[in-house]
């Protein structure tokens, strides 16, 4: 195995290279973080989060241990790096670490099954000759029900590659 392979194998990449480009995908690591906080026999969510359920810091219930819901934001945090499909959902519930509740844990539970189905899911580097920058912004007005400010996100894409 070549240095390059030995390292996104410890990192938990799958780098699969073809004539159409590169694709970076985690099964290995997705498989192994849904399994070690008991999730692997769960049913599957079809999306990361509810568009429904709205959280604030101070939602009432009870408060779980910091360490464990930690845990889990600091996988999925990690896992972003070839799953931009679920970095504004992970994004959203890392603003709860502080004092995370059962609700808080309960939809990051969600994002944990919905990865768990989708582990084949990663991201493609198309061998696209395009240059051409091209950005997408969305934002939400007083979308922060904690604070009442904005919340907005952005992409940009190189040719037909997402960057940022």
């Amino acid at each position: 195995m070549s240095m390059i392979g030995e390292l996104t194998y410890f990192l938990g990449f799958q780098v699969q290279q073809s004539t159409k480009g590169i694709f970076v995908s985690q099964p290995k690591y997705t498989k192994d973080f849904v399994k070690r906080f008991g999730l692997d026999g769960k049913s599957h969510a079809r999306t990361p989060m509810s568009t429904s359920v709205k959280l604030s810091a101070n939602m009432p219930g009870k408060s779980i241990e910091q360490s464990l819901y930690r845990s889990m934001i600091g996988c999925l945090l990690y896992l972003t790096a070839s799953r931009p499909d679920i970095s504004f959902s992970v994004g959203v519930r890392a603003r709860f670490q502080a004092n995370p509740k059962e609700s808080h844990m309960t939809v990051v539970k969600r994002i944990l099954t919905y990865v768990n189905g989708t582990v084949n899911f990663g991201i493609c580097f198309s061998n696209n000759t395009n240059l051409e920058l091209v950005g997408y912004s969305d934002a939400n007005w007083a979308g922060n029900a904690d604070d009442r400010k904005s919340t907005s996100g952005d992409c940009f894409y190189v040719g037909t590659n997402l960057v940022t």
